[in-house]
């Protein structure tokens, strides 16, 4: 490969880093409507969602309707290990570190009894665990303080260095460093024979298993790899929030949200998933968020009549969204090109 075929490769995502990089301290000779990066943070973590369920349902075709579940557990994993009213007090990075683990451990543990189904019983068993644990972290109120949630939780720090609440950029770069690494190492293990193997077993799970894969253990590892990183965004979550939420923020909705950003965007495809976190989340977080703003600043939103409000519609655009995606480009926005030729050897068949 030639010098000019390596610099193109890696051209687009250095740019769209670089960019990313940059836009805290371009967007401040725009006007205040049209400065963003404060509200960029929700898309970097549910960005990181979303590759979580790519892993699963991108790479190895499992379709896991409880992706929500695995976040709730990361994050009231590091609100437990953070907050002053409990003893362990461990700090922002082991925290983190104690999050993958939990999400990893709880996504082996779920995985044991359901790798040998598939499907729509999958799909059923993972849509039942994430009402499980919605409704446990509720009853668990002398651990998790039931529906008021875990708070205040300490910012975060780096050496001695301990990150302000008056100021997003050291927020945001963190954010988005963490991003970063878990984009590097996806597309590691998605070059990897472990990687490979989960895709053989999507396009083929008989064929794969004909071929000595271990095909059971293959998606036992997709399935805790997958949880590890919701978890970790669960994590993340909480400490933008400086809580944990109560646990109804952890519902189905999230899990639809994260099949959207994967679909959306393109399965089985990193930076469709990125791109779609960019739709779906930006969408929610960005100009729906400037869009009341506008229409409140003329009076035009108000609490008498909840459907003025931008924010009322945003899950009818999603489903709707879906729809289309699925009508007119099933691959989604950016695909892979396995994908995209499944697809379309199917829809000519």
């Amino acid at each position: 490969m030639s010098l000019w075929s390596t610099l193109r490769i890696y051209m687009a995502p250095l740019g769209t880093l670089l960019f990313f990089i940059l836009l805290p301290f371009v967007e401040v000779m725009l006007p205040k409507q049209l400065q963003i990066a404060d509200l960029l943070r929700p898309i970097f973590v549910f960005a990181i969602l979303g590759l979580g369920l790519n892993v699963v349902t991108g790479y190895t075709g499992m379709l896991n309707l409880g992706v929500a579940a695995f976040m709730a557990i990361g994050a009231y994993t590091f609100a437990i290990l953070t907050c002053d009213i409990y003893p362990f007090q461990i700090g922002f990075w082991a925290a983190i570190l104690a999050c993958v683990v939990s999400g990893a451990l709880f996504g082996f543990i779920l995985g044991l009894p359901t790798m040998r189904v598939g499907g729509d019983y999958l799909a059923i068993v993972t849509l039942g665990f994430g009402e499980i644990i919605q409704d446990a972290l509720k009853n668990l109120d002398s651990i998790t303080k039931g529906t008021q949630g875990i708070n205040p939780l300490p910012a975060p720090t780096f050496f001695s260095y301990s990150f302000p609440g008056d100021d997003f950029r050291p927020w945001y770069y963190l954010f988005l460093a963490i991003l970063v690494v878990v984009v590097v190492l996806n597309r590691n293990i998605e070059r990897s024979r472990v990687g490979r193997t989960w895709i053989a077993i999507r396009e083929d799970e008989l064929a794969a298993s004909c071929m000595g894969i271990n095909t059971v253990g293959a998606k036992l590892s997709a399935f805790a790899t997958g949880a590890a990183l919701a978890a970790l965004a669960g994590g993340l979550w909480a400490a933008h929030l400086g809580s944990s939420g109560e646990p109804g923020n952890y519902d189905f909705t999230i899990s639809v949200m994260a099949i959207c950003i994967v679909i959306v965007g393109g399965m089985g495809n990193i930076p469709g998933v990125l791109l779609g976190a960019l739709v779906i989340v930006g969408f929610n977080s960005v100009i729906l968020v400037r869009l009341s703003d506008l229409l409140a600043s003329y009076g035009m939103v108000g609490s008498q009549n909840i459907f003025s409000s931008p924010s009322s519609w945003k899950y009818m655009i999603f489903g709707l969204a879906l729809v289309l995606m699925m009508r007119f480009r099933p691959e989604g926005l950016l695909p892979s090109s396995q994908v995209k030729a499944e697809l379309h050897h199917q829809g000519d068949s």
